[in-house]
């Protein structure tokens, strides 16, 4: 199976094909950079003529009788990192390409190379260094970087990027999601600086099932071989080191007595790795997470996940979620209503949201967009869904916190898109032995009069169950939950993970009207109750944290294209059914969940 999209454009009559972006580099925060973000010039290309007007070039007229149609310095100005959508309002529905260029100043050091990284682009990204193209990208939330060395010049340079997030029936997602499609550079771009033989990436985690080994690898890139590697965990006592292959790869398994991380104690510990004239440090938590028949064990012991859903959507301000203070904010209101888990939906989040996760003691449920109905006979929508997969995997597989990779989310239950599934849960093992698999799936029958039955194929491949309702919203009533029983085909751990109801803040009104706070609390009330009976339950993560833009959802003076399912606003007001869910958290973790 292949892992890599190569891309072919036509140019002046030759397909050419595309620089692709390189193996992911590690822990960009334990690299020597330069930030590129800040104030980047702008041109918005509704009709795509960037191409053929070669904007990449950033030309200007060499004298006055030159045409040249376009002007980055003279064009208006976006922020970086941030999506388009919410800092202009004549882009707020805008999905096409548009074009970003700024100049910053490198002076090379001998004996190194420079990569360009990005955080995030949504959705297929063109990088052009100096009117050279250094590579591209497609898929909106995980991170890419090109070798920029070569292109890089002494003193000022300029770099421009093309952006365009339009919707495509063969893209991940497709043309159909439930969440705004913000565009842009909507994560940071950071130019990153290392040895010419480096350590590219790394994992470092307990080996599967043990609390006592420590297992993983490390890869060298570079011409020059490292000949090994040397893994300090200083504060444990550890010094090991490790011969590197042919290949630049080192595989390590050793004892180490260490403190296991968990909610109660999110232990860090500092993590060097040296080799090859390169030097790494990370702050790396140690634990396991296994299943045990439908518990869910952490450190050998249950654990049960009392955990809320969460969009990428920034609190009071709006827009997507970037920032150190946006992801202290959101995970601060999830721990106030006592939840020891968040699910992050229907994209990978930012790395600042895990690494604050990390250090508050959070679980993690993380996610790639295989949303709904995609194309599941194309391959190259399958190509994409496993090189975000693995983007996602080699971004974060070192934080302690992150538990859960999640497959998909709501699918048809189709053969073509149960192998889909198929191969992806057999990629990510392959990835990574060490975490759970799972899917939030949602097509269910009826075995016997009040009773519901999860028994998708696709489950068989997950060791974790995924299940999304919304009995009392988009069918039947609240009150139904109270003489439901629900089963499932498989001996594993379930987590329903979304069931919820509109409310719009300070909309009030009996139990019954809709887009009530009365309508949302009774329904988490019911939903509770009916949780409390499924033996198979080892957590949940109710539809939503905050509210979210969604233009989906055009309801006139309730809506407004939100998705108003939200515990708390978007300008941070909490509703009544956040009181309930945090009641109902506070007596499971008395009682010892």
């Amino acid at each position: 199976m292949k892992h890599w999209f190569i891309c072919l454009w036509l140019l002046g009559g030759f397909a050419l094909a595309e620089p692709r972006a390189e193996n992911l580099i590690g822990n960009l925060a334990g690299r020597t950079t330069i930030s590129l973000d800040g104030t980047w010039n702008s041109i918005v290309d509704p009709y795509e003529t960037g191409m053929g007007s070669r904007y990449y070039l950033n030309a200007k007229p060499r004298d006055k009788s030159e045409l040249v149609e376009y002007d980055f310095d003279a064009s208006e100005k976006l922020q970086v990192p941030g999506d388009w959508n919410t800092q202009r309002a004549s882009l707020l529905f805008y999905e096409n390409p548009l074009w970003y260029q700024r100049y910053f100043s490198y002076h090379h050091r001998p004996g190194t190379r420079a990569f360009i990284y990005f955080g995030a682009a949504n959705y297929q990204a063109r990088v052009w260094l100096n009117g050279k193209k250094i590579g591209e990208h497609t898929g909106g939330f995980t991170p890419f970087n090109f070798d920029a060395s070569a292109e890089l010049v002494e003193g000022d340079n300029s770099l421009v990027v093309e952006v365009n997030n339009t919707r495509t029936k063969d893209g991940v997602p497709t043309l159909n999601t439930d969440w705004w499609n913000y565009g842009g550079l909507t994560r940071g771009v950071t130019l990153v600086e290392v040895p010419e033989t480096f350590i590219r990436n790394y994992s470092v985690q307990l080996a599967r099932g043990s609390t006592d080994k420590i297992a993983g690898w490390v890869q060298f890139d570079g011409r020059a071989a490292a000949r090994e590697v040397t893994i300090e965990i200083p504060q444990a006592q550890i010094k090991q080191t490790i011969p590197v292959n042919a290949e630049g790869r080192a595989v390590f398994n050793f004892a180490a007595r260490l403190a296991l991380w968990s909610p109660e104690n999110p232990k860090l510990y500092r993590v060097i790795l040296s080799g090859g004239g390169d030097t790494v440090a990370d702050e790396i938590g140690f634990r396991i997470i296994e299943t045990r028949g439908t518990q869910i064990l952490l450190n050998g012991k249950p654990i049960f996940l009392r955990g809320i859903s969460q969009h990428e959507e920034a609190p009071f301000r709006g827009g997507r979620a970037f920032s150190e203070e946006d992801a202290r904010t959101l995970l601060g209101w999830a721990r106030d209503l006592g939840c020891n888990f968040v699910r992050l939906a229907h994209y990978p989040h930012n790395e600042t949201t895990i690494r604050m996760a990390d250090r508050m003691g959070l679980l993690i449920w993380s996610e790639i967009p295989v949303y709904w109905n995609i194309a599941w006979d194309n391959a190259s929508t399958l190509e994409n869904a496993e090189e975000q997969l693995r983007d996602m995997i080699a971004r974060d597989q070192n934080r302690a916190a992150v538990i859960l990779w999640s497959l998909s989310n709501e699918t048809p239950i189709e053969p073509a898109r149960t192998e889909f599934l198929k191969s992806l849960a057999t990629y990510a093992r392959e990835l990574d032995a060490t975490r759970l698999i799972t899917s939030a799936l949602n097509h269910t029958d009826s075995s016997a009069a009040g009773v519901r039955s999860l028994n998708d194929p696709a489950g068989q491949y997950l060791d974790v169950l995924g299940l999304n309702e919304y009995l009392g919203w988009y069918e039947g009533r609240t009150e139904d939950a109270d003489h439901l029983q629900w089963k499932t085909a498989y001996d594993k751990p379930l987590i329903v993970s979304e069931f919820g109801a509109d409310a719009l803040y300070n909309r009030h009104g009996d139990a019954q009207t809709r887009y009530t706070e009365e309508y949302q609390a009774n329904l988490f009330e019911h939903q509770i109750n009916m949780l409390r009976k499924i033996p198979s339950l080892a957590g949940m993560s109710p539809w939503v944290l905050m509210d979210f833009r969604s233009p989906r959802r055009p309801l006139p003076g309730i809506q407004d294209f939100h998705n108003r399912k939200g515990l708390i606003s978007d300008r941070g007001q909490r509703k009544q059914a956040f009181y309930v869910l945090q009641k109902y958290y506070r007596e499971l973790s008395e009682s010892g969940k």
